[in-house]
């Protein structure tokens, strides 16, 4: 009889990739982060310079109130992603409780679960050009109000805007909200369902006692997906929002661009902390060990 394989051998290839494309990597941009740099050079010397760069002038509000350059630029981040992960958990529990509990035929199911996949099939960038013919002054959104009569003047929110980049985040990934929540929804026991109907309950009540805590997981993996996309992404923003848009992940883009590479570290390791912390904070509303 063959020996059984010890688990930590088993592990090892797993966790040399592991360490080698992200734990190598984070430990580079977390020491990056402490080195000193001019406009020619990196200097690999230990120096708080680049974090207190970041949080310069934060220790008071300014003249006006108003934050410094850094909590400004996070709070417009956060207000941003709130906006899209509830656009997206909205949609997402719709699309996903519509697949579950009103498709009954598990082959039409999987087709218009593949339907959802489709935008999926061209790239980010191509999904996101594809609204500027369609929201700009000249676009067929403005040509249909103006014909109307329903404006007098082109709409100039509808692009490079707010209102366009939450626009594009949730058409780009509410997908990922869908997955995990139906996921959760097909392992729901439909015996459940049937005995809160039998006890009296409307269809609201069935779902917000029911289906609701029982996709608390689906909810909490598509929730950690979409902020985590969110608060990092810079393209979307500058794209969508025509580069008038503040974000944490632009920044970062921007400083990186002009090799200031010891400070987009720096900000990169903060923002990173962020995210650990609000991902801490949902995992303790569920257990997602124990839930799986």
């Amino acid at each position: 009889m063959a020996r059984a394989v010890p688990a930590w051998w088993q592990a090892g290839p797993f966790a040399a990739v592991f360490g080698l494309f992200f734990l190598l990597p984070l430990a580079l941009t977390l020491a990056v982060s402490f080195w000193n740099f001019n406009e020619y050079e990196l200097i690999p010397a230990f120096s708080l310079r680049n974090y207190l760069t970041v949080f310069e002038g934060c220790g008071a509000l300014g003249d006006r109130g108003n934050l410094c350059v850094t909590l400004a630029t996070y709070a417009s981040t956060l207000q941003l992603c709130a906006l899209v992960w509830a656009c997206t958990l909205a949609l997402g529990f719709t699309v996903a409780y519509f697949l579950a509990f009103h498709v009954r035929s598990p082959g039409m199911q999987t087709a218009l679960f593949v339907l959802c996949t489709v935008p999926f099939w061209t790239s980010n960038v191509i999904r996101m050009i594809s609204w500027v013919p369609l929201l700009g002054r000249n676009g067929l959104v403005n040509d249909f109000l103006m014909g109307a009569h329903l404006v007098d003047h082109p709409v100039e929110w509808l692009l490079f805007s707010r209102f366009s980049v939450v626009l594009a985040f949730v058409h780009l990934y509410t997908m990922f909200m869908i997955v995990p929540i139906f996921n959760s929804m097909m392992r729901i026991d439909r015996s459940l369902l049937e005995a809160a109907s039998d006890a009296g309950a409307s269809a609201w009540q069935a779902l917000w006692n029911v289906v609701v805590p029982l996709s608390r997981t689906g909810i909490l993996i598509g929730s950690i997906f979409v902020i985590t996309i969110v608060m990092g992404d810079f393209v979307t923003i500058g794209v969508m929002g025509g580069q008038q848009i503040a974000s944490v992940g632009k920044i970062i883009q921007v400083q990186t661009s002009y090799l200031q590479f010891p400070l987009a570290a720096a900000n990169a390791v903060i923002l990173l902390a962020v995210v650990l912390m609000i991902i801490w904070g949902l995992t303790q509303l569920v257990d997602i060990r124990r839930e799986l």
